[in-house]
């Protein structure tokens, strides 16, 4: 099965130099824990509801004036649309995220892909979602507070 089977396909991008109030509202308002990020049509980065807390409440930033671009992730890891679901697994177990972008072959972004999508798209057959579980709960060697 393809990524573009099961992903999310309304997806909207988010200003860099939209405030994070701005950000945390549509979240919100949208029931998602994290929105990408575009410049001039491309995908420059996500913000999730942890970059958040650690980047901008954790340093004691105010929601009202500090940007998306202040907090977001830049480096992006994502999958194609015509990607495997075992793919899109085997990259979100790589790198311990749970939500990865997915573009077309002109590098636009037309989807996201999460964890839950993986986990519902094969409730009877082998199961992409466990792998990408078992590599995202891997222990980093980061220490924790």
């Amino acid at each position: 099965m393809q990524v573009q089977e099961v992903m999310t396909h309304s997806v909207d991008l988010i200003d860099p130099n939209a405030k994070i109030m701005d950000a945390a509202v549509k979240m919100r308002e949208d029931n998602i824990g994290a929105l990408p990020i575009g410049e001039n049509d491309r995908l420059i980065g996500m913000v999730t509801d942890r970059d958040i807390a650690m980047r901008m409440v954790a340093e004691g930033r105010s929601p009202g004036t500090t940007s998306v671009r202040d907090v977001m992730s830049e480096h992006i890891y994502y999958c194609f649309d015509d990607d495997s679901l075992e793919r899109a697994a085997e990259i979100m177990a790589e790198h311990q995220i749970r939500r990865l972008p997915v573009l077309n072959h002109d590098k636009r972004l037309v989807g996201v892909i999460a964890l839950a999508d993986l986990g519902r798209a094969s409730p009877d057959g082998p199961d992409p979602a466990n792998k990408a579980l078992k590599g995202i709960s891997e222990p980093t060697d980061v220490p924790r507070r």
